[in-house]
């Protein structure tokens, strides 16, 4: 009885061993468990963390550039003269139509001549009859002056032979004026071109009775054009007169116009704060046609250095402006100072150099320090 019982406790007590051993070992490799997946873990955290953007670069440019302001402004006729009637009369003839060149003293319009014609036979008529009276005048006052040294004819006499000459001189002098007068009139009759030019605007026909001082044509110069536009305040002191401009219009496509500034407003326009400026183009072949809007450029001083990227590399935050730089294969901030915009380009005054690579696509994924991958 008593060996069994030995034999038991025996048992007992071996079964409890293994039992901690095999405890233990469970305990040993959920440990291990633990720590591979804890590991596993941080080897994700960390590919995820180094996971690179993908981005697009350009590489920093120094170009010799002109500093300039872009408008848009609008082409005028260089100048415009209104050639009205100075007689009244039926219009015989008119030679133009809207759109005919037309060049200095050619004739235009012609008045009907008939009574001005007229008007100078009966000025010719009076002449030469004044011309008579001075005529006989002179003689009766030779006359009267030898008889009046000889005391043949009274004081009075002679005096009013001395009137009548003078009266009959006064009136050579009135029908000379009046027939000048007549003949100018006459010759007002055809109406004459001021000035080389196209004409713009014909308010007449022929058959119609015009009146002193009606409108007949409008003539525009067109071998000039002004080009006018506006500033803004900021660059008002930019502007001087002579400096260059370039300008394109929709109706030439890919073709560059120039000018010069000529004439510049001496006070800004209070609702817009800016100031008008007209510049003379030069239209020898009257291709340019007054009245098409065009986009300006002047420029305001000579070619310089500049350093320049496209503007989408630009990020604005505030008033700070950066963008980032790709040294290797991460990612740097640069705060940076711009300069005046140059196109699709701007220029930058501080913070970058020619040559560095300048992330233009993907830049709002970027922070400092972060991997990248230059998309090709």
């Amino acid at each position: 009885m008593l060996g069994r019982s030995s034999s038991l406790a025996g048992e007992n007590g071996s079964n409890r061993r293994r039992f901690r051993t095999g405890a233990l070992i469970a305990v040993i490799l959920l440990c291990a468990a633990l720590f591979v997946n804890v590991g596993c873990q941080k080897k994700e955290q960390k590919a995820q963390k180094e996971r690179a953007v993908n981005v697009r670069v350009w590489t920093a440019e120094s170009r010799s550039l002109r500093p300039f302001v872009e408008s848009i402004g609008t082409l005028n006729p260089y100048e415009i003269v209104n050639v009205s009637s100075e007689l009244d009369g039926i219009l015989k003839t008119i030679h133009v139509d809207e759109g005919s060149p037309v060049t200095p003293g050619q004739v235009i319009a012609v008045i009907k001549e008939t009574d001005y014609q007229l008007a100078v036979e009966q000025a010719t008529a009076i002449l030469k009859q004044a011309e008579a009276a001075l005529a006989n005048a002179k003689q009766e006052h030779l006359r009267k002056e030898a008889l009046y040294r000889e005391e043949l004819v009274t004081k009075q006499q002679f005096d009013d032979i001395v009137a009548r000459l003078a009266v009959a001189r006064g009136d050579v002098e009135r029908a000379v004026a009046g027939l000048d007068l007549a003949k100018e009139k006459l010759t007002k009759t055809k109406i004459h071109a001021p000035m080389a030019g196209s004409i713009k605007e014909k308010k007449v026909t022929a058959g119609d009775y015009i009146r002193n001082g009606m409108l007949l044509v409008s003539i525009i110069r067109t071998e000039l054009l002004k080009l006018t536009f506006s500033v803004t305040e900021k660059d008002v002191g930019s502007l001087r007169a002579g400096q260059d401009v370039s300008f394109a219009v929709d109706a030439f496509p890919g073709r560059e116009f120039r000018g010069q500034v000529k004439t510049i407003y001496p006070s800004l326009e209070e609702k817009t704060r800016s100031l008008q400026v007209e510049a003379v183009v030069a239209n020898t072949d009257r291709g340019l046609k007054p009245g098409l809007f065009a986009r300006v450029t002047l420029y305001t001083g000579p070619a310089k250095g500049a350093v320049v990227v496209p503007i989408t590399a630009l990020l604005y935050d505030n008033s700070t402006t950066k963008l980032f730089v790709a040294e290797g294969d991460r990612a740097k901030e640069r705060k940076v100072r711009i300069g005046r915009k140059y196109g699709e380009f701007m220029e930058i005054v501080e913070g970058l150099k020619a040559k560095e690579i300048v992330v233009t696509v993907g830049q709002n994924n970027l922070m400092e320090g972060v991997l990248v991958h230059v998309a090709r």
